[in-house]
Formats: C-alpha cells, structure tokens, sequence
C-alpha cells in the first residue's frame, strides 16, 4: 500500500512528489469540453492573442486543480483514504500554458482525531503545483478522513 495511515503522518512533513506532468493543449480542451466550459481564454487561440496580456490559451483551472491533488496520492493517501471532504483555499497565482511542466508538493498541516469514527483520522493537507521556473501556480488545502492502521 502506498498510502500512508493516519498515524504515520506528521505535522510538518512536506512530500515532494516524484511525478512531474507537461500539460498539453488535449488536456486543456478534452477538460474545457468534458466541463462544457465554454470560455475563450482556454478554447480561442486567436481571441488570446489580440484581447488577453497572455497572448495565448490558458489552461482551464479544473484540469490543474485536479492534476494538482491527483498527482500526491500515491505518496499519501493510496488505499489508506476512506473520503475526500473538502477543497479549501483554491488559488491560482500565475496562470498555466500548454507545454508547462507542473510539479507538486504536499505539506501536513492539521492532524485531528474523528470524533465518529475511531479507526480514522482527519487531515489537513496543502498542496503546491510549480512550474518548470518555480513559479507558484497552485494551491490549496484539502480534508481528508485518513484509516489508522489496523490494529490486529
């Protein structure tokens, strides 16, 4: 199991995630059309160019958000996770383009009993997409109900 259980967490331990992800102009539209996300800022080249101060598509938010979370799994919540509770605190700094590398870091925050359930844990995760520049493109705190490891 990759994951790690509630009780091998830490507050203060910061994962540097191994995987890093070039994002391509497929991930950009398949995600914008799965969302029926109409905007011109990620759909329009030429609309881009000539009326935005990127000169180009942006990629949709939802696909870095998404790419952002689902990159730290394996390191910490794989077969370990019972629910994702919720998103807080989403910020995009500086925008993403097609052919940016992101990589992610994940920081422990907040580590708290469940008060209903006592096989599990609640924790507060911060995750940190970078790219290939070092440049803050994302962030954001994410809940977590954690399974303790199993006592036998």
């Amino acid at each position: 199991m990759a994951g790690l259980f509630f009780d091998e967490m830490h507050v203060g331990q910061i994962f540097k995630h191994p995987i890093r992800r070039t994002v391509t102009e497929m991930d950009n539209v398949f995600v914008t059309a799965l969302t029926h996300n109409p905007e011109h800022l990620h759909l329009d080249e030429e609309y881009c160019r000539e009326n935005t101060e990127f000169g180009q598509r942006i990629v949709n938010s939802t696909f870095t958000l998404g790419l952002m979370v689902g990159v730290t799994v394996a390191e910490t919540t794989l077969g370990t996770s019972i629910a994702n509770l919720g998103w807080d605190e989403i910020r995009f700094p500086a925008p993403v383009f097609h052919g940016d590398t992101l990589n992610v870091e994940t920081e422990i925050l907040e580590l708290r009993e469940s008060k209903s359930r006592p096989n599990a844990g609640i924790v507060i995760f911060q995750h940190r997409a970078f790219n290939q520049r070092g440049e803050l493109v994302a962030e954001c705190k994410r809940t977590g109900l954690q399974r303790k490891r199993p006592t036998t």
